[in-house]
């Protein structure tokens, strides 16, 4: 079992260190970025709690042949999970091969669980419980009793931090099976509380639906992205209901945040590569970006750095790592 724990200063070496997670982060809120990411790892089990300062979008992939939970321990603002409004009584849910995409707000804390299918499944058979709980999870959100859902995250955080702190217990006989154990039945016993059978499945906004449409509409066509008359000719509605889907949804303007999902590209594209193999300029062009005194302002006050001081793929430092 593999026990780590990482500081970060930009968001998609963050999501890049999250083990089997196929994703990108785009930071949306402007100023510094710092995150922490603390994950245990077996080959049955991955539990990562992340902290990240600024307001992100999360979208990717869940690792395939897994079911993945997550437990939002602070949740400081609006928050998206596949489309349904969330808050501190939501449990996430995903199967493995799931597209996801989830808005994050700013000093968002997160659990993470991630198990085996094969394990998940055959604990699932052992349940009692077992239909009802199936029904639940086909729901990417579902909302916990507040006083159910709170006894259940301090001890799933209690377990994995003190598994954390004492990182020699993970090479003792028996340790990797027994903390399996403990978090997998922790689960399943939260999902069949009985009072999760009448709880209304929630749907997916339509303004989530329209900043997702924006979204992919953005990134599928990088050199010619699309403005808000763009967006409102495609997508057939009024400015009005673009503006106010992204307030609901984002906390900002549609031409922020698509100016920000745009930025966050192209810095990838920076820090991929080197320097002799892309130029700024090259790369800011990839993302629709012509005018390069502009594109260095905006990244300057997106992300605190000029493009020029962006550290490229070779000369990226090692993350502070304790195992």
């Amino acid at each position: 079992m593999n026990l780590s724990m990482n500081r970060f200063n930009d968001v998609q070496t963050h999501a890049s260190a999250v083990n089997d997670w196929r994703q990108t982060y785009s930071q949306i809120s402007a100023g510094n970025l710092q995150s922490s990411l603390a994950q245990i790892k077996s080959q049955r089990l991955h539990v990562f709690r992340e902290q990240i300062n600024q307001r992100v979008v999360q979208h990717g992939e869940a690792p395939r042949g897994k079911v993945c939970f997550a437990v939002p321990i602070a949740i400081p603002g609006a928050i998206r999970m596949q489309g349904r409004e969330a808050d501190e009584t939501s449990l996430f849910v995903l199967r493995g091969g799931e597209e996801f995409m989830f808005h994050m707000p700013m000093g968002m804390d997160m659990l993470s669980l991630t198990f085996d299918s094969e394990l998940f499944d055959h604990a699932l058979d052992d349940s009692p419980d077992a239909e009802n709980i199936e029904k639940l999870l086909k729901q990417p959100v579902i909302r916990i009793p507040t006083h159910r859902f709170s006894e259940c995250r301090r001890r799933l955080v209690a377990m994995f931090s003190e598994a954390i702190a004492d990182g020699t217990a993970s090479t003792q006989a028996g340790f990797e099976p027994n903390l399996e154990s403990a978090l997998l039945d922790e689960l399943m016993e939260l999902l069949a509380d009985p009072h999760l059978k009448s709880l209304e499945r929630q749907p997916t906004s339509v303004h989530s639906f329209i900043v997702e449409r924006c979204h992919h509409l953005t990134v599928s066509d990088t050199f010619n992205p699309p403005n808000v008359i763009d967006l409102c000719e495609r997508l057939k509605i009024s400015r009005r209901t673009i503006q106010n889907s992204f307030k609901n949804v984002t906390e900002t303007t549609p031409t922020h945040y698509i100016r920000s999902i745009r930025l966050n590209g192209a810095r990838r594209e920076l820090m991929s590569t080197h320097s002799a193999e892309l130029s700024i300029g090259d790369a800011a062009s990839k993302w629709g970006f012509s005018h390069l005194s502009h594109f260095a302002a905006d990244y300057h006050g997106l992300f605190g750095e000029l493009p020029s001081q962006t550290l490229r793929a070779d000369r990226r430092p090692v993350a502070s790592t304790q195992h």
